[in-house]
């Protein structure tokens, strides 16, 4: 990313002074306004503005913006370094310092300083004074610019909330699909559990039946009675007992 590509940043800041005297008085907060120009002569544009009576202004071209790398010690390319520049003025960490006490109760000067973290290179920008129609043309430019960027974040939040809302109804249509197929699919397979569950039913009864049948009163009885039965049973000849007694023969004696 370039300088003229890179993309206007807004920032709001305290001022404080730098040596503070009896005639400074206390300042309201800034609105910094950081952008590229455009072409080598104004590669980069600096306003911040009370809105009162404080314009400040920085132009620096792509030369001055070299030096001040190097000053500062910022290595690598030059891509680096202007990731490096708008990544520190986004930060936190970013000062107006008011030089120059003036009759009317503002500054003559101004210097505004970043850093992107504690440690590191802090970067600075000398600010010249802006009086009468050139610090309303740059409090103008600063308000044109600032609400076209609100009108872009509101744009691009329409379409993320459009987006979400079409996700949305998206998301609820495929559920109310899953639900319908799955009625079908439910409505596919009830006969088949159904006659399943019959055929079940039917082999658990005829598995009773078979279990109460066996152990059926009558047939445990009938060992019984053929067992008793056996105990009538007629007595072989051969095993009858021999009645005991004398045996008369009616013969005749030869003599």
């Amino acid at each position: 990313m370039s300088i003229e590509e890179m993309h206007p940043l807004f920032g709001r800041v305290v001022p404080e002074w730098s040596s503070p005297t009896p005639q400074s008085t206390s300042l309201p907060p800034f609105l910094f306004y950081v952008y590229g120009g455009g072409n080598d002569r104004s590669a980069l544009r600096l306003i911040a503005t009370d809105f009162n009576s404080n314009t400040f202004q920085a132009i620096k071209s792509c030369q001055q913006l070299e030096d001040l790398r190097d000053n500062i010690g910022i290595g690598g390319s030059w891509l680096e370094f202007v990731d490096y520049l708008t990544t520190s003025l986004k930060s936190g960490d970013v000062k107006l310092i008011m030089d120059g006490v003036l009759e009317s109760g503002g500054a003559a000067r101004a210097r505004l300083t970043a850093q992107k973290a504690k440690g590191m290179p802090r970067i600075l920008f000398s600010l010249a004074k802006l009086v009468d129609g050139a610090a309303s043309e740059a409090m103008a430019n600063l308000s044109l610019d600032l609400y076209k960027e609100f009108k872009g974040v509101q744009s691009s939040l329409a379409e993320e909330q459009e987006s979400k809302s079409h996700l949305t109804k998206v998301v609820a249509s495929e559920k109310e699909k899953n639900a319908t197929l799955q009625k079908q699919l439910d409505m596919m397979l009830y006969p088949r559990k159904h006659k399943s569950q019959k055929i079940n039913n039917k082999t658990d009864s005829d598995s009773t039946s078979v279990m109460v049948s066996q152990d059926s009163p009558d047939k445990h009885a009938a060992p019984d009675q053929n067992a008793r039965k056996g105990t009538n049973r007629v007595v072989p000849a051969f095993r009858r007992s021999k009645v005991r007694g004398a045996i008369l023969d009616d013969t005749e004696d030869d003599g």
